[in-house]
């Protein structure tokens, strides 16, 4: 790598001049290729992989190139104490000048190119510019350098590997996230390790690999209770996902505690799966099912929510951010009114945990749940957090294998949580697998997803409403990556398919949440979803497939 001797401005005071600059930064970085080789090859040739509780830390820029068959975890740099950010990293190499070339290195990035948004009319959604606006027509924001983020996009794709797949003869563009979430190079080779070092039941033997996988297993749970802020790990419960998950809540303190009489307040924008658990449980006990509305926006309607709260209502149940629209609800003000109340709360986070940062200590949250694919990690694993004081007083839910503390003829003695509420064989590997997305994802750092998530929506959102006889289904001020639409003279399944032959990956169809289409008046949507993976050049193909159907319609 060679820097060229720059000629513009003077260099800033106190630091060397340009040239002197280009000079260090050359020397400094011709001493890469021969320790970066030796440490590559040592990595290679060592059998080992990291053990469980280690720390894979995801891609950011990088000083020197790698080779597509390196992973960009960058996990043998931090073992030698160098220091990775979101910045580019400055290795020390006792190099004449090498403070200010460190300086220079980690100097905050310059503001981008693009104008600040100009003010939207009155109604105008919060998070779109106008970029049809004189003189922005054709403008692409450089999403993959800006700097309020500072991920390197084009790094993190090369962690993917399905993003490298080619469908139709064209290469994959992965827009159905909202659906399932595709996995890290980290995570895939975490579930190799464990099964080729690992393997064994937990808990119960005495030999060393059931020793290991119960380190695993347990750290994957310290790793979760760290990323949603719970107090302790004894609040989490693995389960295969975040339907599993309610349908535990409800058939054990639903049980428990809702009788004949008592309400269960649920939202227009919920899920099937956190729907029919309840409507099951109320239909059994004789309870009723009480529906928040929604505005014409997506948005629950807090005043509806405070008008159903009364002394009969026993739980909570809502979303904190809908599968078919995106909306982002106002759940901490929802706790609030519930609380008052005398009433419980489950937040469903299925679509939350990739997004936002939650902290369900703060938020005060009674149970909270997710699923593991949802977020980069493996399908079937989820998560249920609960309040330890609430779980303590809990029933199992199913019998047999890792719940049982002791059995006789006459009695059984149950394991405290979390161990009371798993019982038989867990899905171990895929619990460990949780945890190594949940470092990955940490790595990168939830703020940074979220800005660089945020601007992609925004171009995404312009994009698409460009299209004549489009029409967006959700449009409330706080949304997340979800863009829920309808083309007028096709049916939802026909754009989808014309999308698929292109190597586009959407979703189509009611989307497990008919109640809230049908408030549209709608059956079914498109449904593209974005993930921090996905690029402006990714959303720009989307909008050219879709504005050619709705040319050809005209």
């Amino acid at each position: 790598m060679t820097i060229q001797t720059l000629t513009s401005e003077s260099s800033p005071t106190g630091l060397p001049d340009l040239a002197e600059l280009a000079r260090l930064a050359n020397q400094f970085f011709s001493a890469l290729p021969g320790e970066t080789a030796t440490a590559d090859a040592a990595a290679r040739a060592s059998p080992d992989a990291p053990r469980a509780g280690e720390h894979l830390s995801p891609s950011v820029s990088q000083a020197t190139p790698r080779s597509p068959s390196d992973y960009y975890f960058l996990a043998e740099r931090q073992e030698r104490g160098i220091v990775v950010d979101d910045r580019v990293t400055a290795e020390s190499f006792g190099l004449p000048g090498e403070a200010a070339l460190r300086e220079l290195l980690l100097e905050p990035a310059r503001p981008a190119v693009l104008a600040p948004p100009e003010p939207t009319a009155p109604g105008g959604y919060y998070f779109v510019e106008d970029w049809s606006h004189p003189g922005r027509e054709g403008l692409t924001p450089q999403l993959a350098s800006a700097p309020k983020h500072g991920l390197d996009i084009h790094a993190i794709r090369r962690d993917f590997p399905l993003l490298a797949e080619r469908v139709n003869g064209k290469p994959l563009v992965w827009l159905d996230n909202a659906a399932t979430t595709q996995k890290p190079q980290a995570v895939i080779d975490r579930l190799a390790y464990f099964y080729q070092h690992e393997n064994s039941n937990i808990h119960r033997a005495a030999h060393e690999m059931a020793a290991r996988a119960t380190e695993a297993y347990e750290a994957a749970r310290d790793k979760v209770a760290h990323f949603i802020g719970a107090a302790s790990a004894e609040e989490i419960i693995f389960v295969r996902g975040a339907t599993e998950a309610i349908n535990l809540v409800a058939s054990t303190w639903g049980r428990q505690n809702i009788r004949a009489g008592d309400e269960i307040v649920v939202s227009h924008l919920e899920h099937h799966a956190n729907i029919v658990p309840w409507q099951q449980l109320a239909q059994q006990v004789g309870a009723s099912l009480k529906v928040i509305p929604v505005d014409d926006d997506g948005q629950i309607r807090l005043d509806g929510l405070r008008q159903l709260l009364n002394e009969r209502t026993r739980l909570v149940a809502l979303t904190q951010v809908s599968n078919a629209l995106g909306t982002v609800t106002p759940v901490a003000e929802v706790i609030a009114m519930a609380h008052a109340a005398g009433a419980r709360v489950l937040i469903d986070g299925a679509q939350s945990v990739s997004h936002l940062r939650v902290n369900v200590a703060v938020l005060d949250a009674d149970f909270f749940v997710f699923s593991g694919h949802k977020v980069f990690a493996p399908t079937g694993i989820g998560v249920v957090y609960g309040k330890k004081a609430l779980l303590d007083e809990m029933p199992p839910w199913q019998g047999g294998g890792n719940m049982i503390a002791d059995v006789t003829f006459e009695r059984t003695l149950f394991q405290p949580p979390p161990n009371r509420f798993e019982a038989g064989t867990g899905n171990i590997a895929d619990a460990i697998g949780l945890g190594a997305a949940l470092d990955y994802v940490s790595g990168l750092g939830l703020e940074a997803i979220a800005a660089y998530e945020h601007g992609l929506l925004e171009y995404a959102t312009a994009g698409l409403q460009s299209i004549r006889g489009l029409r967006l289904i959700g449009t409330a001020r706080e949304k997340t990556s979800v863009l829920s639409f309808v083309l007028e003279g096709y049916a939802p399944e026909q754009v989808g398919q014309a999308l698929n032959q292109e190597g586009i990956a959407v979703r189509s169809g009611h989307h497990c949440a008919q109640p809230i289409l049908r408030r549209f008046g709608l059956e079914a949507t498109v449904r593209p979803s974005l993930a921090f993976y996905n690029t402006c050049e990714e959303v720009d193909k989307l909008v050219e497939v879709v504005g050619r159907l709705a040319s050809a319609r005209r």
